[in-house]
C-alpha cells in the first residue's frame, strides 16, 4: 500500500496515479491510500492511514481470540493529544501518553502490519472498562482469559494494571476476579 506521496514519488505524477487508476492496475482505497492489489484487509487500510493508533476493546477482543463476537466498528486508542479521526467506521479513544504506548505490540497479519494491545494489556483494559461492557460479554471474556492464565506473563499483567489510571481499582479487581 502507498499513501499519496508514496505513489507521487514512485509514479511521479497525479497525472500518471489517475492513469493507472483508470487502467486499473492501481487501486485507490480510500482517500490518499493505493494499492497495486485490488483486495486488502479493510483493517490493513485503517493503519495505513492512522499508523500510531493501536487497536483496543471489543477489536482486540475479537482479534486476540477471546470472543466471537464481531466488532460492530473497529476500536483505536491514539495519544490523548492526537487529532480526532474523523471515519464513522472507528471509535477512537484518547489514552493519556504515559499509558498509550504500555502493552502495545506489532503483529503482522496476511503480510499487513498494525499495532495492537498485548493479551496482558488488554486483561487491564477489560478491568478498566468492565462498568461499561455488558455483563454476560464481560464473563465471557474474563473466562477466557482464565483458561489462558498459565500462558500469560502474571508480572506484566500487574505492571500494566499498577501503570493504569485508577490503577488502585484495576488491581483490586486483578486480583478478586482473576489472579
Amino acid at each position: 500500500m502507498l499513501t499519496r506521496k508514496e505513489a507521487l514519488n514512485k509514479f511521479g505524477s497525479d497525472y500518471r496515479i489517475r492513469k493507472l487508476v483508470r487502467e486499473g492496475k492501481l487501486y485507490q482505497l480510500d482517500r490518499g491510500i493505493y494499492s497495486e492489489k485490488k483486495n486488502v484487509p479493510e483493517l490493513a487500510v485503517i493503519f495505513r492511514k492512522y499508523p500510531r493508533a493501536v487497536l483496543t476493546l471489543d477489536s482486540a477482543f475479537y482479534f486476540h481470540g477471546l470472543t466471537d463476537v464481531v466488532p460492530e466498528m473497529y476500536e483505536l486508542a491514539t495519544d490523548r493529544n492526537a487529532p480526532k479521526i474523523p471515519d464513522r467506521k472507528i471509535r477512537q479513544y484518547f489514552v493519556p501518553r504515559e499509558f498509550f504506548c504500555v502493552g502495545a505490540i506489532e503483529v503482522e497479519r496476511d503480510g499487513y502490519k498494525f499495532r495492537v494491545y498485548s493479551l496482558e494489556r488488554m486483561l487491564v483494559e477489560l478491568l478498566r472498562f468492565q462498568t461499561k461492557l455488558p455483563f454476560d460479554y464481560y464473563k465471557e471474556i474474563l473466562l477466557n482469559y482464565r483458561r489462558r492464565l498459565p500462558q500469560l506473563n502474571i508480572q506484566k499483567i500487574q505492571d500494566y494494571a499498577l501503570a493504569a489510571p485508577n490503577s488502585h481499582k484495576v488491581f483490586q479487581r486483578l486480583q478478586m476476579e482473576v489472579l
